[in-house]
C-alpha cells in the first residue's frame, strides 16, 4: 500500500523551480522546461515520476496530503512550458492529468482552464521576449499546445509591464473575481497532428449500443477534447444533477465509465474496451438537457430564461464541479452546428454561441462555424477565463525519483 521506498531514510530531496496557479476553475503546479531535471526534459518514466510525487499520487487514501494536489482532477494537474521553436509561437504548453489514486500521468489532451494560466505564467517565467508585451494593453500570446497539436491564442491584460491579474470579471466556480482574459482556441476541431476529424464516426449523432447498460443517441466529437454526449434523458437524469447527486452513486459512476469505454471505442481512441482505463483523462462523457431552472451549487439560482441548455460532464470518473475548458469549447463546437445533441437541447438551427448551465453556474462559449461544400468547419472556439499566481518557489521531491528509468 505504501511505498517501497521507505528502506531509504537518509535520502534527500531535491528542490524544482515550480509555479503553482489557478486557470479558469483549476489549478496546477507549472514547470519550465529547462528548471526540470535533466532526466525530466524528456518524456518518460522520470518526468511521471516527479509529476506524481510533486502531486502527491498515487494515493491510496484519494486525498493528496503528501502533495500539492487536492483530490479532484480539477487540481491534480502539471503543466510544462518552455519558449517555442515553431514559427509564430511564443510558447509550447505540455499537460498532464495526474491521476489521484495510480501511477500515471495522462498526456492524451489539453486542460482548457489551465489554457488560461499558460500566457500569464510564460510572461512571469521569463519565457516572452520584453518587446513582445506591452506595459499597458493587452499582450497576445500565441501558445502551442502540444498535446493536441493545436494553437490558442490569449488575450492577456497587462499594466505596468506586469500582467494585470485582479480585476472584476467573474467566473462561476471561481470565488473570487480577477481580470479577464480571453482565449481563442483556433481550428479546435480541425484534422491537425493527430488526424482527428470533428465527427469521426461521420455521424452528427449515432446510437451507442453498451451491452448490458441499453443504448442511447450520442453525438462524439473532436473539438478541444474528444466528448461523447449524451442525453441526459436517456440516462434517467435531469441535466441538472449536482456533484453529490452523482459522486456519491458507485454504480452510477460504474455505469458511466463503461459508457464512456463504449464511447471511446466508437470513436477509435481505443482498440479494446480494457485500454480505457489507462486513458482517463479523454474522451470526456457529458450529457445535455434543454435549459430549466435550477439552484447551483452555491446556492445560486440558476433561471432557465438566462441559458440556453445544461450540460453535465465527467472528469476522471467524477462529476466536474463546474465545467471543463476543454468541454466547454467541444459544447460551443457542437451547439454551432445543427443537428448534434448539444445544438438540439439549445433549441436547433445556427447559432454562434450559447449559455449553458453547469452545476457551479453558468457560462458562455462561442464558436465560429461555416458549411463548406456540405461539410462543417469550426474556425475558432471563444471564451474568456481568468488566471492567478498563487504560490511560486521550489517544489521538492526525493532524490531517488530521478533513478525511475531504472526501476
Amino acid at each position: 500500500m505504501h511505498s517501497g521506498h521507505l528502506l531509504h531514510p537518509t535520502a534527500t530531496q531535491i528542490r524544482i523551480p515550480a509555479t503553482y496557479l489557478r486557470g479558469g476553475s483549476s489549478k496546477g503546479v507549472f514547470f519550465k522546461l529547462q528548471d526540470l531535471p535533466a532526466a525530466a526534459q524528456q518524456a518518460g518514466p522520470v518526468r511521471d515520476a516527479i509529476l506524481l510525487r510533486t502531486l502527491g499520487s498515487p494515493d491510496p487514501y484519494g486525498k493528496q496530503i503528501d502533495g500539492m494536489g487536492n483530490a479532484s482532477s480539477s487540481t491534480s494537474k502539471a503543466v510544462i512550458l518552455s519558449a517555442s521553436s515553431r514559427p509564430d509561437h511564443d510558447v509550447d504548453y505540455l499537460f498532464g492529468q495526474v491521476s489521484i489514486d495510480q501511477p500515471f500521468v495522462d498526456w492524451s489532451g489539453n486542460c482548457g482552464n489551465l489554457s488560461a494560466a499558460v500566457g500569464p505564467c510564460a510572461i512571469h517565467m521569463g519565457l516572452i521576449p520584453a518587446e513582445r508585451l506591452p506595459d499597458h494593453g493587452t499582450a497576445t500570446i500565441r501558445i502551442w499546445q502540444a498535446n493536441i497539436g493545436k494553437t490558442i491564442v490569449a488575450h492577456v491584460p497587462m499594466r505596468d509591464g506586469q500582467v494585470q491579474e485582479l480585476g472584476d470579471f467573474e467566473l462561476d466556480g471561481v470565488t473570487f473575481p480577477a481580470a479577464e482574459i480571453a482565449l481563442e482556441f483556433i481550428d479546435p476541431a480541425d484534422e491537425g497532428a493527430h488526424g482527428a476529424a470533428m465527427f469521426p464516426t461521420g455521424h452528427v449523432v449515432d446510437q451507442l449500443v453498451v451491452p448490458g447498460i441499453g443504448a442511447f443517441s450520442a453525438t462524439c466529437i473532436n473539438a478541444g477534447i474528444p466528448t461523447i454526449f449524451l442525453n441526459a434523458a436517456e440516462l434517467g437524469y435531469t441535466g441538472c444533477e449536482l456533484q453529490a447527486d452523482i459522486n456519491e452513486d458507485a454504480a452510477a459512476l460504474a455505469q458511466l465509465e463503461t459508457i464512456r469505454a463504449h464511447g471511446a471505442l466508437k470513436m477509435g481512441l481505443i482498440g479494446h474496451l480494457d485500454e480505457a482505463a489507462t486513458r482517463q483523462h479523454t474522451p470526456k462523457l457529458a450529457w445535455v438537457a434543454p435549459a430549466q431552472s435550477y439552484t447551483a451549487s452555491s446556492g445560486k439560482r440558476i433561471d432557465a430564461q438566462d441559458i440556453d441548455l445544461v450540460v453535465r460532464a465527467l472528469s476522471m470518473g467524477k462529476l466536474h464541479h463546474a465545467m471543463m475548458g476543454t468541454a466547454a469549447v467541444a459544447i460551443g463546437t457542437a451547439a454551432a452546428i445543427p443537428g448534434t445533441l448539444v445544438n438540439l437541447a439549445a433549441g436547433g438551427g445556427e447559432r454562434s454561441s450559447v449559455v449553458f448551465g453547469h452545476p457551479s453556474g453558468t457560462l458562455r462559449v462561442g464558436a465560429q462555424a461555416e458549411c463548406v461544400e456540405g461539410q462543417w468547419h469550426v474556425r475558432k472556439a471563444l471564451m474568456s477565463r481568468s488566471a492567478r499566481i498563487l504560490m511560486e518557489g521550489w517544489i521538492r521531491v526525493p532524490a531517488y525519483l530521478l533513478d525511475a528509468n531504472s526501476q
